[in-house]
């Protein structure tokens, strides 16, 4: 797939580009500002943007902000946002159209699993690290919509929204895949999530409770 990558740090930037070519990826252009990030995305059309949270010109979370500003003018762009830090506010909007991913940079250094998160959002899922999920669920920050759920709903609802299957799910937890459908489904109900179809229900059943902030 064709990719941009923005990032300020030149050697982050360029250890990238080397693991996304040498995974049969095209880097059609690598910047280090969000200018550079917006200018790319118009000129190349991409299939793919990985997205630095902090960059310039401010460094503070304005990849964020053009990652925001770029899903308004292409909803159907896909974006993998990484950073050393996590940072929220700007990705639950994002997160909950699909088609994103959200990574700690150290994540990157597994390599494997790095690229199997670009593959998984490029095709429309959602690539969210573990901290950045048990970010988003703090029970002090969002115990309404948790108090509905039970402990084992909470359980099977984090591994969701890493991106993991119904299977993957049953595995790590010791459980009959039929039995994460059965926990699934409630969750849906406990945060009234509507059966539209939408096939991104798995991550709004996550961030549903965080619409109102």
């Amino acid at each position: 797939m064709r990719i941009v990558v923005a990032d300020d740090s030149v050697l982050f930037r360029e250890g990238l580009v080397r693991f996304l070519a040498e995974d049969g990826h095209e880097v059609v252009a690598a910047v280090g500002d969000v200018a550079g990030l917006e200018d790319a995305v118009a000129g190349h059309e991409p299939d793919l943007a990985v997205i630095d949270v902090r960059m310039p010109p401010g460094m503070r979370d304005d990849g964020a902000q053009a990652a925001r500003r770029l899903r308004a003018e292409r909803p159907a762009l896909p974006m993998l946002l990484l950073s050393q830090h996590i940072e929220i506010r700007h990705a639950v909007r994002l997160v909950s159209a699909g088609g994103f991913g959200y990574l700690l940079k150290d994540r990157v250094l597994r390599v494997d699993d790095f690229l199997d998160a670009v593959r998984r959002v490029a095709a429309g899922g959602s690539a969210l690290d573990p901290e950045v999920v048990a970010a988003l669920l703090r029970p002090e920050a969002h115990a309404g919509a948790l108090g509905r759920l039970t402990g084992r709903e909470r359980d099977v609802l984090a591994l969701v929204a890493e991106g993991r299957s119904n299977a993957a799910v049953a595995a790590r937890l010791g459980l009959a895949e039929r039995t994460v459908e059965t926990h699934m489904r409630s969750i849906f109900q406990r945060l009234r999530i509507d059966d539209g179809g939408d096939g991104h229900r798995r991550v709004l059943a996550v961030l549903a409770y965080l619409a109102a902030g």
